[in-house]
C-alpha cells in the first residue's frame, strides 16, 4: 500500500509539478534575458561625445569674463538669439549646422587671446542667456525653448566642410533674393570658393526685404563729415551723388558723394542702411533711400532658408544651396 501513495506521488511530480517548476524558470530566465537588451538598448543610444570642440571658451563682452560651455549647449543660445523659433524646424536645423561650423572655424582662427568666440555678433555670432530669452518669448516659452533643443540635438556633430576642413560659415538675415561675394563686402574671399552669388526666391514676403531710409541734405551731410571732415556735395548737382559701380549681384560697390567716392559697404554703415542693396531717390532737400535685404548677403540667407523650408526643403538641401561644392560631415570623422 505504502509503494501505491509513493508511485502516485512520484507520477503527480513528473507530470504536474516539475513541469510548473521548469515554466517558471524559463520565464525568469526570459526576463532577465530582456532585461540585458534593455540595459544594451540604453548603453546604445548614449549622448554623442566630441572627440574635440566639446567644450568651449566663450567671452562675454559686458562683463569681460570668460565662461567654459558645452558646445551644443552654447548653440542653443545661439540659435535662439539668430533665427526667430516660429521658422520652420528644417530652417533651425540648418542654422544649428552653420552656427557649429561657424564656432569650430573660429576656435581654428582665434580672434581673442583668452577664448574661443565672444557673444557680440558684430564680432562673432550673436548669444542669448536662456533666462532672457525665455523672458521676451510670449506664448508657451518652454515649448518653444525645446523647439531650439531639438533642431541643436538632432544635427549634433554635424558641420559644414571644404576639402575637409570646416568652412569659415558666414549668414545673414535676408539677402534680397541674391547673396553676395565676400571680396565685394570685405576685399576678400579668393581662400573661400563656396561663398558664391546664389539666388533664392521667396525673402520678399519677409519684414527684412524692403526698407527705407530718408536723410535731409544736412543730416548726410553731417555723417559724412564725421568720416571725411574735407567733404562737400553740390546738391543741386545730379553727378555729386551718384552710384559708380555696382557688384556681380547688383548691389552697391561704390558710390559718390562730392569730392569722395567710398564703398558701398561703407556708405551703409554710415548712413545706417540695412544692405548695401539700395537706390536713392532725390526729393527737395532730402534723399530717401530704399533698401532690399538685410545684412552683409554673404553665405545663408535665414529667410532664404525658412522659405526654402516652408517649400518642402531639407536643413542638408538648404546648407548645399548657399554654400557651393561643401559636404556635411560628422566634426569627429575630421
Amino acid at each position: 500500500m505504502k509503494k501505491v501513495f509513493i508511485y502516485f506521488f512520484a507520477f503527480l511530480f513528473l507530470c504536474f509539478i516539475l513541469p510548473a517548476l521548469l515554466t517558471k524558470a524559463e520565464v525568469s530566465t526570459s526576463s532577465g534575458a530582456n532585461e540585458v537588451v534593455e540595459e544594451n538598448k540604453e548603453i546604445t543610444s548614449e549622448e554623442y561625445i566630441y572627440n574635440q570642440y566639446g567644450t568651449i571658451r566663450l567671452l562675454h563682452t559686458d562683463t569681460n569674463t570668460v565662461e567654459e560651455v558645452a558646445l551644443d549647449e552654447y548653440l542653443c543660445n545661439v540659435v535662439s538669439a539668430e533665427m526667430p523659433v516660429d521658422f520652420e524646424k528644417e530652417a533651425l536645423k540648418a542654422q544649428a549646422i552653420v552656427a557649429r561650423t561657424y564656432t569650430i572655424y573660429k576656435i581654428n582662427n582665434k580672434k581673442h587671446d583668452n577664448a574661443d568666440i565672444c557673444d557680440n555678433s558684430n564680432c562673432c555670432q550673436a548669444w542669448i542667456s536662456k533666462e532672457d530669452r525665455l523672458a521676451r518669448w510670449d506664448g508657451d516659452k518652454e515649448e518653444k525653448w525645446n523647439k531650439i533643443e531639438e533642431c541643436v540635438n538632432e544635427t549634433k556633430g554635424k558641420i559644414i566642410t571644404y576639402n575637409n576642413q570646416p568652412i569659415n560659415a558666414f549668414f545673414h538675415s535676408n539677402s534680397g533674393g541674391k547673396t553676395e561675394l565676400p571680396v565685394d563686402v570685405w576685399g576678400g574671399g579668393s581662400n573661400m570658393p563656396y561663398l558664391q552669388v546664389v539666388e533664392t526666391l521667396g525673402e520678399d514676403g519677409y519684414a527684412q526685404y524692403n526698407s527705407e531710409v530718408e536723410l535731409t541734405n544736412e543730416e548726410i551731410l553731417e555723417k559724412l563729415k564725421e568720416k571725411y571732415r574735407d567733404i562737400q556735395i553740390d546738391f543741386d548737382n545730379e553727378e555729386d551723388i551718384k552710384v559708380l559701380e555696382y557688384t556681380s549681384s547688383g548691389r552697391v560697390k561704390t558710390i559718390k558723394f562730392g569730392n569722395h567716392e567710398i564703398s558701398g559697404t561703407e556708405a551703409r554703415s554710415i548712413l545706417g542702411l540695412r544692405s548695401t542693396n539700395f537706390e536713392i531717390i532725390k526729393e527737395e532737400g532730402k534723399i530717401k533711400f530704399i533698401v532690399k535685404g538685410y545684412g552683409h548677403g554673404v553665405g545663408m540667407s535665414q529667410t532664404g532658408a525658412d522659405s526654402m523650408a516652408k517649400n518642402g526643403s531639407t536643413a542638408e538641401e538648404i546648407i548645399h544651396h548657399f554654400y557651393i561644392g561643401v559636404e556635411i560631415k560628422d566634426v569627429n570623422s575630421l
